[in-house]
This record gives C-alpha cells, sequence and structure tokens, in this order.
C-alpha cells in the first residue's frame, strides 16, 4: 500500500523532528511512517542537519589525537576540582579568621582590611 502524505505533514515532521524532543525512530513509530520515507523528505527539503550521521575515526593520528584530548580533559576537571576546593578552604579559613577577630561576617573583615591598605 502506498500512502501520500501532504506538503504540510512532511513539513511538520521536519519541524517536529527539529526540535529534538522526538527522534527520528520515534516520529516514525507515533506516525507509522517509515524512516526511509523521512530519510527521502529531508533529502526532499535540503535537510541534511537531520540525517543521522556518524563520524568514523580511522586513521592512528586521529585516535591519538582523541586520546590526548581525552587525558586533557580530565586533567582540566582536576585542576577545576583542586581551584572549587582550595576556594571552599580559604572561605573556612576566612569564617574562622572573622568569627576569632570578632567580625559579624567574612565581607566585614574583608571590608576592614580593604580600609586599612
Amino acid at each position: 500500500m502506498i500512502r501520500r502524505y501532504s506538503e504540510p505533514f512532511k513539513l511538520k515532521i521536519l519541524a517536529e523532528l527539529t526540535t529534538g524532543k522526538h527522534t527520528k525512530s520515534e516520529l516514525c513509530k507515533l506516525y507509522s511512517i517509515a524512516p526511509t520515507t523521512v530519510n527521502e523528505w529531508i533529502k526532499k527539503y535540503n535537510r541534511k542537519d537531520l540525517m543521522n550521521t556518524r563520524v568514523k575515526v580511522e586513521t592512528k593520528d586521529e585516535i591519538s589525537r582523541i586520546k590526548e584530548l581525552q587525558k586533557e580533559i580530565e586533567q582540566l576537571k582536576k585542576l577545576l576540582l583542586k581551584k572549587d576546593l582550595d576556594a571552599l578552604v580559604l572561605g573556612s579559613h576566612l569564617e574562622v579568621a572573622a568569627e576569632d577577630l570578632g567580625y559579624k561576617s567574612v565581607a566585614e573583615l574583608k571590608k576592614k582590611v580593604k580600609h586599612k591598605a
């Protein structure tokens, strides 16, 4: 059985696909449309951005570059975590210092330090 779809219906499906709320397969099931039909509409309306594209990494250079970038990401995550922890520790030290020196808050302590400088 051949089904004919109206232009507005085709554009509606592509618009829904664009929003990202549903995957292509989900939309196909929801509206009982063959995935190949949706692919034809994507080509017809020049919406290659909606095609499921995969990047295949084949060369050793690409693989080693990806591994290097993954290591760099991990290092940056660790540095960011350390920076956050350092800031947390500094904040704690300032709270203790403010309390020990009789200030109501760290902000009050900082204000006094700035005026003396």
